[in-house]
């Protein structure tokens, strides 16, 4: 044996290596976890029991209670509206297809009777023509100035979603419910407008060469009463016969 001191390759470990693994200063003492325990009057801890299912009070009741008859109410309210606005449109159409289809029937006449002038200011039927008290005999547009009837009826005074448009009623399965149009009113008129302001009805005894029809369609609301749903106007003028030579 020689008296060589060992090196680190002979499996030595130097001495830095353990430099600051011990040392002379107190290590920070470990923080204690203090559990407190929520005890109940019987001295068992509460924590420790099983949960309960917990129900409302009477407050939270009767809060709960009231919202949702507001929310009701309110929803409620809303719906009413809405039903209301669906009725008052449904309405409507039915009165504008109402009044156009009495304007296609005055329109589909003469602009004056046979041998009459287009001056004329008796806008009204003749005897005759009103001897039967239905239009059925009313060929110009004047016959109808003033015709009002309620329910509406068409020409021969067959009311109209029972008639075939012939005078007659149409079959029994195709025919509107009873009562259909008891509360509707339909009303024309026919009169003289100013040439320069076709919006302007002219007076009594004035005249033109141009006549306003006019359909006016009502519905008798049990609440509202009688309400007009529609008012359709046409304008019309009269132009002499071209004659060739």
């Amino acid at each position: 044996m020689t008296g060589r001191r060992p090196t680190a390759t002979q499996g030595h470990i130097k001495p830095e290596r353990f430099s600051g693994a011990r040392s002379d200063q107190p290590r920070p003492p470990r923080p204690i976890s203090v559990r407190v325990a929520n005890l109940g009057r019987d001295g068992i801890d509460a924590s420790a029991r099983p949960l309960r299912p917990r129900g409302f009070t009477l407050v939270e009741a009767l809060v709960a209670i009231t919202i949702t008859a507001l929310a009701g109410g309110t929803l409620l309210l809303g719906i009413t509206a809405s039903v209301g606005t669906s009725d008052d449109a449904e309405r409507r159409t039915i009165a504008h297809g109402l009044a156009e289809q009495a304007l296609d029937e005055v329109l589909g006449a003469r602009y004056m009777e046979l041998g009459c002038s287009p001056y004329d200011t008796y806008l009204q039927p003749g005897g005759s023509e009103k001897a039967t008290g239905t239009r059925e005999l009313y060929d110009d547009i004047d016959d109808y100035n003033g015709w009002t009837s309620s329910p509406p009826v068409d020409r021969w005074g067959v009311e109209l979603g029972t008639d075939d448009g012939q005078g007659g009623q149409r079959q029994e399965n195709f025919r509107a419910p009873a009562g259909a149009m008891d509360r509707w009113k339909r009303e024309i008129a026919v009169y003289y407008v100013d040439e320069s302001d076709l919006v302007n009805p002219l007076s009594n005894g004035q005249t033109s060469d141009w006549r306003a029809v006019e359909a006016r369609v009502y519905h008798d609301d049990p609440q509202a009463g009688l309400r007009e749903m529609a008012r359709v106007r046409r304008i019309v003028s009269y132009v002499e016969p071209y004659e060739s030579d």
